[in-house]
């Protein structure tokens, strides 16, 4: 599975993501990630009803779900113009102290027409007085360019929204990068220096890789 993501092959992940579902395979923290990665790229109505239900089962039976996976999850749900359950993903992460978390709670402001709470957001970031110890917030470009273009319409905000962008770049804490790039970026794992979504998978029954395992069944 891990490989077909790392190929692009997104509908013959899911195929193997199901049949790992129907054979009753457990996920393990990892799995969780490949998973919802796969239904945000897939992005459709039917992918986030596979990634509900995996989430909704993970919280069943008790698993920890990653800050990561929870993120593909709220991204999924934007993508698919469902802001209430995104904004309901993202208040149980435990700890959304991350650029993408960062980002994803501004678009969920963004497509909930919160858009004074989302001023008082960026507000908060672009203040100048903070302590250079003090991890500052960072936004997408293209984040803030959607913002841009909600606000165009309301000439308050916009003269206000104009001030806080040139402050944030003042400050530095305007980035290039996509949200889709933030998400699916590939921190190494501090121990074996894999990359997260290309760690290889493993069947606890025969020791091979799951995906060839769940392909040869």
């Amino acid at each position: 599975m891990d490989m077909l993501f790392i190929k692009g092959k997104y509908e013959s992940a899911l195929e193997v993501l199901i049949e790992m579902k129907n054979q009753d395979v457990r996920f393990n923290h990892d799995s969780y990630v490949l998973a919802f990665a796969i239904c945000y790229k897939l992005n459709s109505p039917e992918s986030l009803k596979i990634c509900t239900t995996l989430r909704e089962d993970a919280l069943i039976k008790g698993d920890i779900l990653s800050r990561r996976a929870c993120c593909f999850a709220v991204a999924l749900a934007l993508n698919q113009n469902e802001a209430a359950k995104a904004a309901s993903i993202f208040s149980q992460i435990m700890n959304p102290e991350s650029i993408t978390c960062t980002n994803l709670n501004v678009m969920i402001h963004l497509q909930s027409n919160m858009l004074e709470p989302l001023m008082e957001i960026l507000q908060g970031a672009a203040k100048g007085n903070v302590s250079q110890f003090v991890k500052r917030y960072e936004f997408s470009e293209e984040v803030l360019a959607k913002v841009r273009e909600k606000v165009k319409d309301v000439p308050s905000l916009t003269a206000r929204f104009d001030e806080l962008y040139k402050k944030l770049h003042v400050h530095g804490q305007v980035t290039s990068y996509t949200l889709d790039a933030l998400l699916c970026h590939t921190p190494r794992d501090r121990r074996s220096h894999t990359p997260l979504l290309h760690r290889r998978k493993v069947s606890q029954r025969t020791l091979q890789p799951l995906s060839q395992f769940l392909l040869a069944e």
